[in-house]
Parts: structure tokens; C-alpha cells; sequence
């Protein structure tokens, strides 16, 4: 078996079995046919800045689908749409098996909108969310894939849904974004440094990005979404979201709520006092549609 082997260094998320499960053990619980979830978003920095919204949107997720789906970004528009060409993917829970099948038949069902290419590349986007999918799906397979930022994506999404449907495959869909990159790390600091600048990102520029995606999946119309990632740098990978908008449009899933909202400058500077912000600092909300 042709496996894809791990690229993240260390650090990102924990290598060993033991300190997984012990992470995730506190969102195990519950009931999972409690209201499961079709497709959720996840950010995709390392578990130490946003692995607990990551994990309570993976946990949200249908736990009867026979497959994953989860949709990475960092792509521009123009690109491809992207899927792992390995029949398996390697994490610490050990092999997880790639839905061959669903692959082709998405690749199929996109061709003549999009190309679909081997993803050949280096990414956190996915890959950091894999030791999650892993653990609350361990019988399930994977479908690994890429969007690029443009409205072609939530086309692709749907057709995610017909190809399923077509095989008679459960599915979920996992997308995977970060919101504002903030501060002088990244190049973008419209409203200067420390709490004003914090405080803007939470409740102006990420909210803006979040109400799109409320009120896109409820009207149908996903523009908006592009719209505020793109103007207001408030999303670096759009694409994934309109996946998952379209994906659970085919299935008339027409609802979503945040389950979550924080950044990298609570995680790192609890108890710090506002003039202690760090100067850069990332956004991070974990969603769900149902």
C-alpha cells in the first residue's frame, strides 16, 4: 500500500497514541447521533493554539460516515482542486485508509469544472487534522482534498454530495481554515497594536467572516463568504469553506452555528493584561452545519 507519509514537524501535534487520546478524551462524550453534524470547520494551527475548536468541531461530526472528507485550502483562485493520490495516510493512530472509490468518482463529477490533480505538496491544512478524524473515526476512510479560493469550490462541494450519493456512501465533511492573520508576522496591521487591534479582529473582522458563512449556508448564496476572506484578509483558506457550504446545501442542511471563537493571543497570554498582547496573532472559530 502507497502511504503518505506525515510532514509536519514536531510540535504541531502530539506523534505518541497516549497523548492524543488524552487530549481528546474530554470531547468523547456525549451522545454523536445527538444532532450529528453533515460537515463542520476547523482551524488548523498547531493543537496548542487551536486544538480545542478543532476538536470540538471534528467530535461534532456524524460518527456513522464510512468516510471523511476533509478539505484543506491555502490555495489561490486559478488552482486546481487537489486530492491525495496514496491509497492510505500514516498518522500516530496508525494507517488510515484513502476512499479510493469516492476519489475517482469525485474527480469524475468535477471534470468538467475543474481539474483534479495529485496533491504533491506540503500542507498543515489537512494534515494537522488527521490524528483527530483518526481518533473519532477509527473504522472510517479518507478523503483527502484541496479547494482553491473561488466560487467554483462550493460547485465542488455539491458535487462531493452527488458522488457519495451516487455510491451510497456516508460521509462527512471536515473544512479546514484559520481566520485573520494579524500583526507584523504577516504584513497586515490595520488598526495598529494590543487590545484595540484584538478587540477588532474578534468582534469586526473575524464576526464579518463568520455572519457570511451564518447567512450563506441559510440563503444559498456563498459570495459573501469569497467576498469578506479576500477584502478583509479574514480567511486564508476560503475554498475549504465553500466546500462544506456546498456539500451540506446538496444534503438541504441550511443551518450553522459557531461552536466556538478564539485566538492565539488568549492562548498565549492568559492573565497577561492588555498591554501584553502579543503583537501578532491568528483567529480561530470551529462551525457546524446541520
Amino acid at each position: 500500500m502507497i502511504l503518505r507519509e506525515p510532514c509536519l514537524p514536531r510540535g504541531w501535534y502530539p506523534r505518541e497514541k497516549s497523548a492524543i487520546e488524552e487530549f481528546l478524551a474530554p470531547f468523547a462524550g456525549g451522545t454523536p447521533s445527538e444532532n450529528p453534524a453533515p460537515a463542520a470547520i476547523a482551524p488548523h494551527a498547531g493543537w496548542y493554539y487551536s486544538g480545542v475548536p478543532a476538536a470540538m468541531a471534528v467530535s461534532s461530526l456524524n460518527r456513522e460516515a464510512e468516510t471523511v472528507a476533509v478539505i484543506g485550502g491555502h490555495l489561490p483562485e486559478g488552482m486546481p482542486f487537489l486530492a491525495a493520490g496514496e491509497e492510505g495516510v500514516k498518522t500516530p493512530l496508525g494507517t488510515m485508509e484513502i476512499d479510493r472509490e469516492l476519489r475517482e468518482e469525485f474527480k469524475k463529477q468535477a471534470a468538467g469544472l475543474n481539474s483534479v490533480q495529485a496533491d504533491r505538496y506540503q500542507d498543515n491544512t489537512v494534515e494537522v487534522l488527521l490524528p483527530m478524524v483518526h481518533y473519532f473515526f477509527p473504522n472510517s476512510e479518507l478523503l483527502w482534498l484541496r479547494f482553491p479560493a473561488e466560487l467554483s469550490s462550493y460547485e465542488a462541494g455539491k458535487l462531493l454530495a452527488e458522488s457519495s450519493r451516487g455510491l451510497g456512501r456516508r460521509i462527512a465533511v471536515l473544512a479546514s481554515t484559520d481566520l485573520t492573520h494579524y500583526g507584523a508576522n504577516y504584513g497586515f496591521s490595520p488598526k495598529g497594536r494590543g487590545k484595540p487591534a484584538l478587540d477588532w479582529v474578534k468582534n469586526v473582522n473575524d464576526a464579518a467572516f463568520i455572519n457570511a458563512v451564518l447567512e450563506g449556508i441559510r440563503s444559498g448564496d456563498a459570495s459573501q463568504v469569497l467576498v469578506r476572506a479576500e477584502e478583509d484578509h479574514s480567511a486564508c483558506s476560503a475554498g475549504a469553506v465553500l466546500g462544506a457550504m456546498g456539500f451540506s446545501a446538496a444534503l438541504g442542511k441550511t443551518n450553522a452555528r459557531l461552536l466556538d471563537y478564539r485566538s492565539s493571543a488568549e492562548v498565549e497570554g492568559p492573565g497577561r493584561g492588555e498591554d501584553n498582547i502579543p503583537d501578532s496573532f491568528v483567529g480561530y472559530a470551529a462551525m457546524v452545519f446541520g
